[in-house]
Protein backbone atom coordinates (compact mmCIF):
# COMPACT_ATOMS: atom_id res chain seq x y z
CA UNK A 1 0.00 0.00 0.00
CA UNK A 2 1.09 3.45 -0.87
CA UNK A 3 -0.57 6.71 0.09
CA UNK A 4 -0.09 8.46 -2.77
CA UNK A 5 -1.48 12.42 -2.02
CA UNK A 6 -3.12 14.41 0.34
CA UNK A 7 -5.87 16.19 -0.66
CA UNK A 8 -7.21 19.18 1.48
CA UNK A 9 -10.63 20.70 2.07
CA UNK A 10 -10.74 24.64 1.67
CA UNK A 11 -13.61 26.42 2.77
CA UNK A 12 -14.78 29.73 1.31
CA UNK A 13 -17.59 31.76 1.70
CA UNK A 14 -18.02 31.11 -1.88
CA UNK A 15 -16.89 29.00 -4.82
CA UNK A 16 -15.59 32.18 -6.47
CA UNK A 17 -13.92 33.28 -3.91
CA UNK A 18 -12.11 30.09 -3.92
CA UNK A 19 -12.02 29.90 -7.71
CA UNK A 20 -9.86 33.33 -7.25
CA UNK A 21 -6.69 31.91 -5.51
CA UNK A 22 -6.78 28.18 -7.07
CA UNK A 23 -7.88 28.68 -10.40
CA UNK A 24 -6.74 32.80 -11.02
CA UNK A 25 -3.78 32.22 -9.14
CA UNK A 26 -2.99 28.83 -9.07
CA UNK A 27 -3.77 27.84 -12.55
CA UNK A 28 -5.83 25.03 -11.88
CA UNK A 29 -8.11 23.66 -13.74
CA UNK A 30 -12.11 22.85 -12.41
CA UNK A 31 -12.08 19.38 -12.71
CA UNK A 32 -15.79 18.80 -10.88
CA UNK A 33 -18.31 21.29 -9.50
CA UNK A 34 -22.12 21.64 -7.92
CA UNK A 35 -23.48 24.16 -6.03
CA UNK A 36 -21.38 24.27 -2.79
CA UNK A 37 -18.30 22.06 -3.41
CA UNK A 38 -15.76 22.39 -6.38
CA UNK A 39 -12.43 19.93 -6.93
CA UNK A 40 -9.66 22.05 -8.83
CA UNK A 41 -6.44 20.42 -9.93
CA UNK A 42 -3.03 21.09 -11.52
CA UNK A 43 -0.13 18.91 -11.95
CA UNK A 44 -0.95 16.37 -9.75
CA UNK A 45 -2.08 18.51 -6.99
CA UNK A 46 -5.64 18.60 -6.27
CA UNK A 47 -8.04 20.42 -3.49
CA UNK A 48 -11.63 20.66 -2.72
CA UNK A 49 -13.11 24.06 -2.60
CA UNK A 50 -16.28 24.41 -0.39
CA UNK A 51 -18.71 27.25 -0.62
CA UNK A 52 -19.35 26.96 3.45
CA UNK A 53 -19.75 30.86 5.13
CA UNK A 54 -19.72 28.83 8.65
CA UNK A 55 -16.56 26.72 8.35
CA UNK A 56 -14.81 29.56 5.99
CA UNK A 57 -15.15 31.84 8.99
CA UNK A 58 -13.28 29.22 11.46
CA UNK A 59 -10.62 27.79 9.46
CA UNK A 60 -8.33 29.58 7.62
CA UNK A 61 -5.45 26.79 6.28
CA UNK A 62 -1.81 27.15 5.59
CA UNK A 63 -1.28 24.72 2.80
CA UNK A 64 2.23 23.74 1.60
CA UNK A 65 3.28 22.51 -1.82
CA UNK A 66 6.18 21.10 -2.95
CA UNK A 67 7.91 21.69 -6.47
CA UNK A 68 11.04 21.15 -8.16
CA UNK A 69 11.80 23.81 -9.77
CA UNK A 70 10.45 26.70 -7.72
CA UNK A 71 12.34 29.70 -9.83
CA UNK A 72 9.77 29.30 -12.60
CA UNK A 73 6.63 28.50 -11.12
CA UNK A 74 7.19 32.04 -8.90
CA UNK A 75 8.10 33.79 -12.15
CA UNK A 76 4.57 32.30 -13.77
CA UNK A 77 2.69 33.15 -10.83
CA UNK A 78 3.65 36.78 -10.14
CA UNK A 79 3.30 37.59 -13.89
CA UNK A 80 -0.04 36.17 -13.63
CA UNK A 81 -1.20 37.24 -10.13
CA UNK A 82 1.36 39.59 -8.00
CA UNK A 83 -1.52 40.88 -6.02
CA UNK A 84 -1.39 37.34 -4.23
CA UNK A 85 2.38 37.12 -3.17
CA UNK A 86 2.22 36.63 0.57
CA UNK A 87 4.06 40.19 1.78
CA UNK A 88 6.16 37.99 4.23
CA UNK A 89 7.20 35.64 1.82
CA UNK A 90 6.75 37.26 -1.79
CA UNK A 91 10.26 36.06 -3.10
CA UNK A 92 11.49 32.52 -3.87
CA UNK A 93 13.70 32.62 0.03
CA UNK A 94 16.35 30.39 1.39
CA UNK A 95 14.52 29.07 4.70
CA UNK A 96 17.00 28.49 8.05
CA UNK A 97 15.31 25.03 7.75
CA UNK A 98 17.34 25.02 4.10
CA UNK A 99 14.54 24.74 2.02
CA UNK A 100 13.28 27.59 -0.75
CA UNK A 101 10.29 28.58 -0.20
CA UNK A 102 7.72 31.87 -1.31
CA UNK A 103 4.05 31.96 -0.68
CA UNK A 104 0.63 33.10 -1.26
CA UNK A 105 -2.16 34.76 0.59
CA UNK A 106 -5.46 35.40 -0.48
CA UNK A 107 -7.67 38.28 0.36
CA UNK A 108 -9.48 35.68 3.31
CA UNK A 109 -6.31 34.42 4.58
CA UNK A 110 -5.82 31.37 3.44
CA UNK A 111 -2.09 30.67 2.76
CA UNK A 112 -0.36 28.74 0.10
CA UNK A 113 4.01 28.32 0.31
CA UNK A 114 5.55 26.57 -2.43
CA UNK A 115 8.97 24.97 -0.86
CA UNK A 116 11.87 23.34 -2.75
CA UNK A 117 14.07 21.34 -1.05
CA UNK A 118 17.93 21.48 -1.93
CA UNK A 119 19.39 18.09 -3.99
CA UNK A 120 20.16 15.02 -2.07
CA UNK A 121 23.38 14.47 -3.35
Amino acid sequence: MVMRQLVPKVFYDTLEEGFDLWVGGLGCEIEYQEAALAVVAREGIRAYVVASPEYAAKDRPEIAIETDDIEALHAEISARRPDLLHPNLPRVTRRPWGALEFALLDRTTVCIVFRQWPDED
